[in-house]
């Protein structure tokens, strides 16, 4: 579903990717971690074609977005992403808010999107707050809705990036269900994250990232008990320091 081959990427003098490859196939769910400023967020948004890689590849679904004149529309369709912010349009309801994108994008007619959305908002505890506006609703009520939105688009891959780090704790385990119940049901997922107990609960495979390089990579029970290279388990010894894992 997704594969990066020697992806490079710089922010004038500041390289933050160095040649990253990583794989992600369907229905896998992949998690990256590493400390911040290891480049997780940048190849979320490399792959989403937010940002342009400057050498390497980024194929998504057989779309090879780092060529010239890749069709990064028909990408992005295919791919839905969360961001720790929220982003959901203030003058919009709830349900205007999950709607927007299949109307314009899509080309669906109200009744049909509006169906689907009320299904989704259903799904996940939400439907009671279709006619809510954003103020209106927590900050854990708001990632749900954004990430309702993201899958009214029908996308066969998900990307998350730190999606729970703006939130009370309180908050973090429904937004974490949610990502629970898409994990179980087959969703193609790639996280970046710093909650070291879900992503060792939820991921097929989780990639330590340090420097703009993934480190080591393998399964979650691997990486967290018997890790390979000493910048893995120091990173982890300070995480268990924290008490958050």
């Amino acid at each position: 579903m997704i594969e990066l081959r020697g992806v490079t990427k710089a922010f004038g003098t500041n390289a933050v990717l160095r040649g990253i490859d990583l794989r992600v196939d369907t229905h896998e769910v992949v998690a990256l971690i590493g400390p911040s400023g290891s480049g997780k967020s940048t190849i979320l948004k490399c792959i989403n074609g937010l940002e342009r890689v400057d050498g390497g590849q980024v194929v998504v679904d057989g779309i090879d977005l780092s060529q010239p004149g890749a069709d990064l529309d028909r990408a992005r369709r295919r791919v839905g992403i969360v961001f720790q912010s929220f982003n959901l349009f203030p003058h919009l309801c709830v349900l205007d808010n999950v709607t927007l994108a299949p109307r314009r994008v899509l080309g669906r007619g109200r009744a049909e999107a509006e169906k689907a959305a009320s299904e989704l908002l259903d799904r996940f505890g939400l439907s009671d707050k279709a006619d809510d506006y954003p103020d209106r609703l927590s900050g854990g009520q708001q990632q749900r809705v954004a990430i309702v939105r993201a899958l009214a688009m029908a996308p066969a891959v998900m990307l998350f990036d730190e999606v729970t780090s703006a939130l009370d704790p309180e908050l973090v385990g429904d937004v974490l269900e949610v990502i629970r119940e898409l994990a179980v049901a087959g969703m193609t997922m790639l996280l970046a994250t710093h909650e070291m107990g879900f992503a060792r609960e939820i991921a097929n495979r989780v990639c330590f990232l340090d420097g703009g390089l993934v480190v080591e990579e393998g399964p979650p029970e691997q990486m967290f008990t018997a890790p390979a290279q000493p910048r893995t388990q120091a990173f982890l010894q300070r995480v268990l320091a924290a008490r958050r894992l």
